[in-house]
């Protein structure tokens, strides 16, 4: 004797993800750091602000690579409250670097953050020595 079974579907239950943006505002999700000398470590800020009536926490900060350090708290943030997470980057590739860090918040929620750039290798000038 075979069973089968079938699952209904409920075409009302949703499995999207919560929209992050009726939570939290960002000041931005895509910073442009220019021009940086190679090598040169530089960090910012990305700013956000809770909009919901409820508070929020992060729960982690994703890297694409080693290049990139977040410094964090998990807060928990009250409505209204602002807040920063500072990223770092070492400064360690050559030429135009795009990179993606990955914000995940209770209550299921997530945001990409992008930050791009060039490097430059700085030019040493040769000074002639003075000799006496």
């Amino acid at each position: 004797m075979a069973f089968s079974s079938v699952k209904a579907q409920n075409p009302s239950a949703s499995t999207q993800a919560p929209d992050i943006t009726r939570v939290l505002n960002f000041k931005e999700t895509d910073h442009d750091l220019g021009k940086i000398p190679y090598g040169k470590p530089v960090e910012f800020d990305v700013v956000m602000t809770n909009i919901s009536k409820d508070s929020v926490k992060i729960e982690n900060v994703q890297t694409q690579c080693g290049c990139t350090t977040p410094k964090w708290q998990a807060g928990p943030y009250a409505a209204g409250q602002s807040f920063k997470i500072t990223l770092g980057f070492n400064g360690y590739t050559d030429g135009h670097f795009e990179k993606y860090v990955t914000v995940f918040f209770s209550g299921g929620l997530s945001q990409q953050l992008k930050f791009h750039g060039d490097t430059f290798k700085e030019t040493v000038q040769n000074t002639p020595n003075k000799t006496k």
